[in-house]
């Protein structure tokens, strides 16, 4: 058994790159006795292998944390910033500008980056360009935006939700605009303004209907506050 031991024997052997399992080489020149021993050893060898591999989650080796670019996003938040400062000026196009880059900023994060800050991040300022657009009466250019903000944050989003019923509005697209903010009511619960839209506008469908005036130009700084 001492010589055994002092003895170095070395085995040709293989693994699979999918499964990991190491087996022995067909070019080993073992006995047949050798050769059922080693492959025994190997076999208890690949099932241990497979128990860890079937472990419960918790007991896992936790993923890497996702790496963000915190510059890019302090860029985002300085044009957003910006834009909200020309729209306090009353000057709505600068102020698209400023929310349209941030928009193509955050939209051009990298893959690995987390999909839920890049929507945190346009849902914003989707709806404050669309805010930019109703200033300057470009309704199917607000109407757009604020879709796209909604799409992007659902719950918790009136503002876009109002601004695209408003927009529908000013368009006379009453039925549209009647099914939008009744959407939008079911998702942000009574919410005052988006409550009080939907009843301006089933008082423009009830004039429509009875062969009155169409839809009004309401007031276009409903939910005037920036996101």
């Amino acid at each position: 058994m001492a010589e055994d031991l002092d003895t170095y024997t070395h085995l040709p052997l293989t693994i699979d790159p999918q499964s990991k399992s190491i087996s022995l080489h067909p070019s080993a020149s073992l006995s047949s006795i050798q050769t059922r021993a080693l492959e025994a050893e190997l076999s208890a060898l690949n099932a241990l292998h497979r128990s860890l591999h079937s472990l419960d989650p918790p007991h896992l080796v936790p993923p890497p944390p996702i790496p963000v670019n915190p510059k890019r996003s302090a860029q985002v938040a300085k044009l957003r910033d910006s834009g909200n400062a020309e729209y306090k000026k009353q000057k709505y196009a600068e102020a698209g500008k400023f929310y349209t880059l941030g928009i193509q900023m955050a939209l051009a994060r990298p893959l690995w980056e987390p999909s839920q800050l890049v929507r945190e991040e346009v849902h914003s300022l989707f709806s404050n360009r669309a805010q930019a657009h109703m200033w300057m009466q470009e309704w199917p250019e607000a109407a757009v935006d604020a879709e796209a903000s909604v799409e992007a944050k659902r719950v918790g989003n009136a503002k876009a939700w109002f601004r695209r019923g408003k927009s529908l509005l000013e368009m006379g697209r009453l039925e549209e605009a009647r099914e939008w903010v009744g959407r939008g009511l079911e998702v942000e619960g009574e919410e005052k303004e988006l409550a009080e839209l939907g009843r301006e506008i089933e008082q423009k469908l009830e004039l429509k209907n009875a062969g009155g005036a169409g839809a009004g130009a309401g007031n276009k700084d409903g939910q005037g506050h920036l996101a």
